[in-house]
């Protein structure tokens, strides 16, 4: 016996194919499932290498009816296989927003060595439309092979952006929806099974959880912001990736990746790399929860050693003194702010000693959102007159007074590449640092409440627990796990040893030449 997993998944524009070919008449992708309108059809072709000693196949058509107003719909359709009927005028389930699964025997002697054919046609007399999500065929004794194989390929592109909205909970149904800041995540264990649930805590103590819809093309759940302010929390898929280095610098947020350990049996046992990747427009992260769509799920709760460089002195171009809302308040923990009387300004931060800066804090001040800064550039220096541009941002907004955000510095910006996606490196040991804001939000002031700078982490570990579907939780941990080909710290190991390999190359033919030279 020989039955290739066969499956078409339409969630996926254009559909994901195994071992099927499919025609359409009277059908069209739509985003997440095919429409087949009144009187039109999707026959799927597949190939058998030997079908003996397969008593049954079981057919899986995943499909929902489209509503007409208050009505549940109504889309009744046939199914043949090889031109024999399994099912006439079946009325598949409609008036819901999830897709119903509709299983059927398929006997045995009706496949053939080689090709295969199975036709779904609505009805002529259908009145609404019939959404196609995927179609699965397997053996009787091996049921869900199919679909395992096609969630498997389905996470291989794990790495999600979505365009987000937020509105207070507990409004009225018809209250707008406010735009939010993006959502990209990637969260792999190696398991090749697609996210249900999300959830995260941020270090300012905001918090989300989420659920997705069966193909991640949407989701919805819930946001609380660092003040307890709740909101209802969307979001619509706008990119979804496979995890290389070049996805990597999606983000400027941290990637973590983690070697992992399970506890069982009394000991523990190394497991599979863990990635963690969850950027939301405000600080990083501190837990994560996830549950993916086999049920498996985990905790992970990260700790580590990195350390706010120690500031000596603050200075502004400008201050308003008589308000007391001068620079210095920058470094207390007070809600004290500082305020430039000017459209632009800049802040000049002085070290205790020289350190590698990686990331820094902004958090806005008590009032006034168009004075937040926009756009500006953080400079190091050495001696505090010649300086390096490390990281520029334009056209970046904060969503609340006393938001604090943290910007990772981002690689390419010393070359003058510019602010653009990048992976995030560390500045050299400077002492002197300066905020320059080139643009704020249209007031005639800038201000700000603190700024922070951070040396880079020693390296964050977690804590957590996993549990397998159907199993009991058992311990879960990680530490920081080494750069791996492939990875951005990889690649620029090999550029710099490629570049130190041809200056010792160049090296050695100037010394050449110079011996020619002298014997001339």
């Amino acid at each position: 016996m020989s039955f290739e997993a066969t499956y078409a998944d339409f969630s996926a524009d254009p559909a994901r194919l195994s071992n099927a070919d499919v025609t359409l008449h009277r059908a069209r992708p739509a985003g997440s499932h095919l429409v087949v309108d009144a009187g039109g059809s999707v026959t799927l072709e597949f190939e058998v290498a030997d079908p003996e000693g397969v008593p049954q196949v079981t057919l899986t058509v995943t499909a929902l009816v489209s509503k007409s107003g208050r009505s549940p719909g109504y889309a009744p359709v046939d199914v043949l296989f090889q031109g024999e009927a399994l099912a006439e005028d079946l009325t598949v389930p409609g008036g819901g927003d999830l897709p119903q699964d509709n299983v059927f025997a398929v006997p045995g002697r009706l496949l053939r060595r080689g090709t295969n054919r199975l036709e779904i046609r609505s009805s002529a007399e259908a009145r609404t439309m019939l959404r196609l999500y995927r179609i699965t065929l397997d053996p009787v004794f091996e049921r869900g092979r199919s679909e395992r194989a096609r969630t498997a390929e389905a996470a291989r592109d794990s790495v999600f952006a979505y365009r987000t909205e937020r509105r207070p909970a507990h409004a009225a149904a018809s209250a707008p929806w406010q735009a939010a800041p993006r959502l990209l995540f990637h969260v792999d264990r190696g398991e090749r099974s697609l996210p249900a649930q999300l959830g995260w805590r941020g270090t300012d103590g905001a918090e989300a959880a989420l659920s997705f819809q069966s193909n991640m093309s949407d989701f919805h759940g819930c946001y609380r912001t660092a003040d307890g302010t709740a909101y209802e929390y969307r979001g619509r898929l706008t990119g979804r990736w496979p995890f290389t280095a070049e996805t990597e610098n999606l983000s400027t947020a941290a990637l973590h990746r983690f070697r992992t350990e399970e506890g069982w049996g009394g000991g523990w046992h190394a497991s599979e790399e863990l990635r963690l990747l969850v950027e939301d427009g405000a600080v990083p992260v501190e837990r994560v929860t996830w549950r993916d769509q086999r049920g498996n799920s985990g905790v992970a709760v990260l700790h580590g050693d990195s350390a706010e460089a120690e500031v000596t002195g603050v200075e502004a171009s400008s201050e308003l003194r008589p308000a007391h809302e001068v620079a210095g308040n920058l470094l207390e923990d007070t809600r004290a702010k500082w305020l430039a009387p000017d459209d632009t300004a800049h802040l000049d931060l002085t070290l205790a000693r020289p350190t590698a800066v990686a990331s820094y804090s902004l958090t806005t001040a008590n009032d006034h959102p168009d004075r937040d800064p926009r756009d500006w550039t953080l400079y190091g220096s050495h001696d505090g007159r010649t300086w390096t541009p490390l990281d520029t941002r334009t056209g970046e907004t904060f969503d609340a007074r006393f938001q604090t955000r943290e910007f990772t510095l981002r690689a390419g910006v010393r070359d003058g590449a510019g602010a653009g996606a990048g992976v995030a490196a560390e500045t050299a040991g400077y002492r002197h640092y300066r905020l320059d804001i080139t643009r704020n939000g249209g007031a005639g002031e800038v201000q700000l409440a603190r700024v922070r700078l951070a040396a880079p982490a020693g390296g964050q570990a977690f804590t957590g627990y996993y549990q397998r579907h159907d199993e009991g939780p058992i311990g879960y941990r990680g530490t920081p796990a080494p750069a791996s080909p492939g990875s951005s710290a990889h690649h620029l190991a090999v550029d710099l040893e490629t570049a130190a390999q041809g200056l010792a190359e160049t090296a050695r033919t100037l010394t050449a030449l110079a011996s020619r030279l002298r014997l001339v």
